[in-house]
């Protein structure tokens, strides 16, 4: 620890960093990130753009204890985070790395040998609470044998996001265990009203002339139809039977009734999901306006900065590619909220030893 320090420096690198939304809220708490891994090309603009961090595309299963070592160093405290990609169809997958089901949770392994062999003196993880259920989290774990380590199934609406999110979130820390457990506040929810109330009306297939995230798919005729029988927090079933889809009518289809919704103004959304700018995908009709929402909507549910900027001026603004990158980000404020308990419990640690 650097002499006179009252609030230790702690310098981190986000793996699977993504767009930067873990990255974004560590920083909001004070943390320095100096780099973030990816192997998404389309996510090196607006990490660059918004952070001030170095975006390094790279698979991660290729980077070596010294190459993270040497961007972590330098700081009092020194710190590894990230969310390693779970889904069988992420970007990963896609790419040729993981192409059988057993490969699912390979990167949560790779991620754990970068923690043992780097042992810095704080790691942070976000993943999908299903984790818990194979044996690769206790493997994770096991990484740790040196940490004091706290972890818990987070509610989003728990910690001030505006959406319906369960996720596991981990700190593990060798400077003991005070203060690891992520406050869970009894908070009033936020809602979709108070995150996205205010922005422009659009219609389906019209973006805002000021802001080209802000833009909404297009609804064919027949779903323009059923989107003005939905009602906020509805159901397919408020349709008049003939714009019902067939599968719906089916038994198996009674088991689907969020699909085709309307997110209700003064509730949470649903989770945010890769296919979040689809009316038919999930309850992702906008609570008034005729549409789905907007991409700039699921980035603000997300709880990135209304003016977040997630494309080049001049490049076109693709639903499929953008639509994953805000789906699949960490939400801003669940980092920062990781990020303040981490600095709290740094500052809290230095004290003892002073």
């Amino acid at each position: 620890m650097k002499k006179g320090a009252i609030v230790p420096t702690i310098r981190a690198i986000d793996l699977f960093c993504g767009v930067g939304g873990l990255t974004h809220g560590l920083a909001k708490a004070g943390i320095d990130v100096v780099a973030g891994v990816d192997i998404e090309p389309a996510c090196k603009y607006p990490y660059e753009e918004n952070n001030k961090a170095k975006f390094i595309e790279r698979d991660v299963n290729e980077l070596s204890a010294a190459d993270v070592s040497e961007m972590i160093h330098g700081g009092d405290i020194s710190m590894i985070a990230g969310c390693a990609p779970c889904q069988p169809f992420s970007t990963y997958s896609r790419s040729g790395r993981s192409k059988k089901r057993g490969d699912d949770w390979q990167l949560v392994e790779t991620f754990g040998r970068l923690v043992k062999e780097v042992q810095p003196e704080l790691v942070t993880m976000e993943n999908v609470p299903q984790l818990l259920d194979h044996p690769v989290f206790d493997q994770f774990l096991g990484s740790l044998e040196n940490y004091s380590v706290e972890w818990s199934v987070i509610q989003a609406t728990r910690v001030g996001i505006p959406q319906t999110r369960k996720r596991l979130v981990l700190i593990a820390s060798k400077l003991g265990a005070d203060g690891l457990a992520l406050p869970q506040d009894e908070q009033k929810p936020k809602t979709v009203r108070g995150a996205i109330g205010r922005l422009r009306p659009i219609k389906a297939g019209e973006s805002d002339p000021h802001d080209r995230l802000h833009v909404a798919s297009r609804l064919s005729d027949t779903n323009l139809e059923r989107i003005r029988h939905s009602k906020p927090g509805g159901t397919w079933r408020d349709w008049p039977e003939e714009l019902q889809a067939a599968c719906h009518r089916r038994s198996t289809g009674a088991t689907y009734p969020s699909v085709y919704g309307r997110m209700s103004w003064d509730e949470a959304s649903p989770t945010i999901t890769t296919q979040c700018f689809g009316y038919g995908n999930g309850r992702f009709g906008h609570p008034e306006q005729d549409r789905a929402i907007s991409l700039r909507e699921a980035a603000i549910l997300q709880t990135f900065p209304p003016r977040y900027k997630f494309v080049r001026p001049g490049e076109p603004v693709r639903f499929s590619v953008l639509g994953r990158l805000i789906g699949n980000a960490v939400p801003v404020r669940l980092g920062e909220v990781v990020g303040e308990t981490v600095v709290a419990h740094a500052m809290r640690s230095t004290l003892h030893h002073r």
